[in-house]
């Protein structure tokens, strides 16, 4: 009877493990399917798709235990059938995989009546996924010296072009090596480490040697990439910090990121991010990367771009456009209902929920709804939609803002969020007069997450140099992604061919114009 029991229980558990796991990956699929049409209806949505993967990792992990231990038990009862749990759908292998068949030897003679009269009806094929550990080489390029018997001199081919002057590590490696430190926020005593179990032992100082070179070597595609950012007329702007060592103390330095994206307007041009490092947030620095550049700039309500926006600038002044997702965000804070409850219930102190902030997120939320019927649209076509539906709901929300800051004391954190807007109602109303302007500064926001992501890793910048190294390599890797190119296989043929490719043609090499060598395509 206790087997029995336990058996049962354990059914149930099984049961309950797999309901769970089924109802988390239908809402996953559910908030992806609303992002991928709808696009994001919050600033936390991405944060909240994360979140909701690594609980269905868990779920589904304690369904598979929770299974077994049902079966376990249900195979010591004979009145207790085993719980079968649904299995999460696969997808078939890749193709590209290659194959390996392991043939199970067959019987000799019939296993019912010994007869040797057999013949061969078919197969049946179980496909097991398995890896391979990385393996090393060493590649020897061996040169052949002649000595000419008529007039005794010696001839020798010319050694072969390599993208860091006497260099030892190979393409491949280095961009595994750039890619893991900048895309996969793995610093390089990490990467030693794993390096030397593998067998292959390798000093901090000598991988940041070939760091700092393949930097150089790549610099002429960061200068690239800036010319065709700068090149657009609408860019994103948003900055981020970075420690930086210093004497005896880490410092706050800043990456700054601009970002052309047309995309949302159907426009054809390429999409890049380009990365600029300095050790303060004066405004000079903004001023200084875009001062040859005039055009629309979308960004938060940073004053250090104050000089970018000056009538008598010249090559030009630049349009300022605001940012509802920091608009918003304000007013969020102030009527987050969920997270005030969840704080109660873990005894913590809540902020008061305002009403006034839940009618504002909503009256915004409108104003996002309409925008994401109409991403990738031409921008007449943008704009128009925006005159009929937007423009509206504009002036109704301005004259609701007026009102209700004529209600609060000015010191009143509701007041704040309702000045930002007023104050800069200006930039806020530029999307109405141009169908190019987002409604959001996100695309910035998107490129630079990249650096709170690697600031958990590697903690800090070593130097004002090493900041400037990840700008330059930032911006290569992000610009790769944004085109929906592998960065790594992008960044290992590139090595492979920049040091002879003619300076005239490397624009080839960039991101949307890329064509993997030969021997890359077929994988060698």
């Amino acid at each position: 009877m206790v087997g029995q029991l336990s058996a049962e229980l354990a059914n149930e558990r099984a049961k309950a493990s797999a309901t769970d796991a089924l109802i988390a990956h239908l809402k996953l699929q559910i908030a992806r399917l609303k992002r991928e049409q709808y696009g994001a209806s919050a600033e936390r949505t991405r944060r909240l798709l994360d979140q909701m993967e690594l609980q269905l990792e868990e779920l589904e992990a304690d369904a598979s235990q929770d299974a077994l231990v049902a079966e376990a038990a249900a195979q010591k009862t004979a009145s207790v059938r085993s719980f079968q749990r649904r299995q999460p759908a696969r997808k078939p292998f890749p193709e590209h995989l290659p194959r390996e068949r392991v043939v199970v030897p067959s019987p000799c003679a019939c296993l019912a009546c010994g007869s040797d009269r057999l013949s061969k009806l078919g197969e049946d094929v179980t496909e097991t996924l398995e890896v391979i550990p990385r393996s090393w080489k060493v590649i020897q390029t061996v040169r052949e010296r002649f000595a000419c018997r008529a007039c005794e001199r010696v001839s020798q081919p010319p050694a072969p072009f390599h993208v860091v002057p006497r260099g030892w590590a190979g393409p491949s490696f280095l961009a595994m090596l750039l890619f893991e430190k900048y895309g996969q926020h793995q610093p390089l005593n990490r990467q030693a480490e794993r390096f030397a179990r593998e067998g292959v032992p390798l000093s901090v100082s000598t991988l940041a040697d070939q760091v700092g070179a393949a930097a150089v070597a790549l610099m002429p595609l960061h200068r690239l990439i800036e010319a065709h950012v700068l090149a657009a007329q609408r860019l994103h702007g948003d900055d981020t910090t970075v420690p930086v060592m210093a004497k005896g103390k880490t410092d706050i330095a800043r990456l700054w990121v601009y970002v052309r994206d047309d995309r949302p307007f159907a426009g054809a041009d390429p999409p890049a991010a380009f990365f600029r490092y300095s050790r303060d947030r004066r405004g000079m620095h903004p001023s200084a990367h875009l001062a040859a550049w005039a055009g629309i700039l979308q960004a938060d309500a940073y004053g250090g771009y104050g000089d970018l926006y000056r009538e008598d600038r010249r090559p030009g002044p630049v349009r300022e456009a605001g940012c509802f997702a920091h608009a918003r965000r304000k007013f969020f804070e102030l009527a987050d209902i969920e997270g005030a409850a969840r704080k109660k219930s873990r005894g913590e102190r809540t902020a008061m929920v305002y009403p006034i902030a839940l009618e504002a997120v909503q009256k915004l939320d409108a104003l996002f709804e309409i925008e994401r019927t109409m991403n990738g649209l031409l921008a007449a076509e943008r704009l128009a939609v925006r005159g009929e539906h937007s423009a509206p709901l504009m002036d109704e929300l301005h004259a609701w803002l007026t009102a209700q800051a004529a209600k609060l004391s000015r010191g009143h954190d509701l007041a704040k969020a309702i000045a930002y807007m007023l104050r800069r109602w200006k930039a806020f109303t530029a999307f109405l007069d141009d169908g190019r302007i987002c409604l959001t500064n996100n695309a910035a926001e998107r490129a630079l997450r990249c650096v709170p992501l690697g600031r958990k890793a590697w903690l800090f910048c070593g130097s004002d140099k090493g900041g400037e190294r990840a700008a330059v390599l930032y911006t290569l890797i992000q610009t790769a992604r944004l085109n929906d190119v592998d960065p790594q296989a992008w960044l290992a043929d590139v090595l492979a061919r920049i040091a002879d490719y003619p300076a005239s043609r490397l624009g080839e090499l960039l991101p949307w114009n890329w064509s993997p060598a030969p021997a890359l395509a077929r994988g060698a």
